[in-house]
């Protein structure tokens, strides 16, 4: 066991040893949120053992389509990405934000304490950092601070793993996204299985990262070894499922708001909401208030909405976007161009959630192909 991580920039732990990792961060009373099996997917949540997570089992996915497939290995982290995305323990799908109660004549409103909870998320693949380092810009950057993400933000703990296979609707690289964590984690584990060794190769990030290390048993990791990984990671950028041409991207889709690909793609879409839902970026949400029978208490809660939804975007009125063509158009430009205008930033990181998770399999990567080829 190596004391010290001043020396070298990567080491290994050996499978045998992943254990010792969790029971580490158990240790310093993190709550372990990590890949698990339920319901026929890949989700994240909590764990408390190497056996929880998806030992030996891949995940099949293409538009509209998602399988589990056991491996002929008995890989940990052999899968892409499934339904969840980390934003719900970052800003989750509802939370109470102030409750009133009346006291005679008076009216005494409580904040809502922001959730505190100190989670190690184990497994987030490079495009989910990317995913939550936008999310960053919008609760943390902004005027308004939102004291519930920032005080959930404040107490994670990130391992991070690099992508040993690519999804069938992944397109992180065209997003410069992915498949390797460059930024943003604790620390990022790069598995390498062989008929001879099963390890991980390890690369600290932060001193909160090289603490939790410091207490696993690790070896140095070898020019071989890291090689090995490198290569691991080189393939999988190699096959992508998707591929999206980003360039001038923003501009063409502000130069075609009226383009008829919006009525095609209309007639197929749902309007389900399925995409910004599983998307890691999305933060649309609304605000509703509600009260006893009373009337001496009432709470205010923060939900998760769409921009799908016909009512998000209602007035004094009725609803600014009323057709289908006009809310795809509005959620396919926000991400791709005007977020840009916004954050300075794209908001898809190419995880390829809103192409798999469409019942309809409808694929951003092909909409856009779409107008770009019409334009030439």
């Amino acid at each position: 066991m190596t004391n010290s991580l001043k020396i070298h920039n990567q080491v290994i732990i050996n499978r045998q040893d992943l254990q010792q990792l969790l029971d580490v961060l158990t240790q310093q009373e993190y709550q372990l949120i990590g890949p698990t099996i339920a319901e026929g997917a890949i989700v994240y949540d909590e764990i408390s053992q190497v056996e929880d997570f998806p030992i030996g089992w891949t995940d099949e996915q293409d538009g509209g389509t998602y399988r589990l497939k056991p491996r002929d290995d008995q890989a940990v982290f052999g899968y892409s990405v499934g339904p969840h995305a980390w934003k719900k323990y970052l800003f989750p799908p509802r939370v109470r934000l102030w409750s009133a109660k009346r006291q005679d004549q008076e009216i005494q409103i409580t904040p809502e304490t922001p959730d505190s909870t100190k989670r190690a998320l184990i497994g987030v693949r490079a495009c989910e950092l990317n995913a939550i380092a936008i999310q960053d810009q919008v609760f943390l950057e902004g005027v308004a601070v939102d004291p519930h993400y920032q005080a959930s933000r404040n107490n994670i703990f990130i391992v991070a793993v690099n992508c040993a296979q690519a999804g069938g609707t992944c397109f992180c690289v065209s997003m410069q996204t992915g498949p390797k964590a460059k930024q943003g984690f604790d620390l990022a584990l790069t598995e390498v299985l062989s008929a001879e060794r099963h390890y991980f190769v390890v690369e600290v990030g932060s001193e909160a990262g090289a603490q939790v290390l410091s207490q696993v048993c690790h070896t140095p990791a070898t020019e071989q070894e890291q090689v090995t990984a490198d290569a691991i990671i080189a393939q999988t950028a190699e096959n992508m499922g998707r591929k999206l041409d980003t360039e001038g991207i923003k501009e063409l889709l502000y130069d075609n708001l009226e383009h008829p690909q919006w009525d095609d793609v209309a007639s197929r879409c749902l309007t389900c909401g399925n995409c910004t839902l599983v998307c890691p970026t999305c933060f649309c949400s609304n605000v509703e208030d509600a009260t006893d029978l009373t009337g001496d208490h009432a709470e205010r809660w923060r939900q998760w909405d769409s921009c799908f939804s016909v009512e998000f975007s209602y007035l004094h009125g009725g609803s600014v976007r009323n057709s289908v063509k006009s809310r795809y158009r509005q959620w396919m430009t926000h991400k791709l161009a005007s977020w840009i205008d916004q954050f300075g930033t794209s908001g898809c990181v190419g995880c390829g959630r809103c192409i798999t998770w469409c019942p309809v399999a409808i694929d951003i990567t092909q909409e856009v192909k779409a107008i770009q080829e019409s334009n030439k």
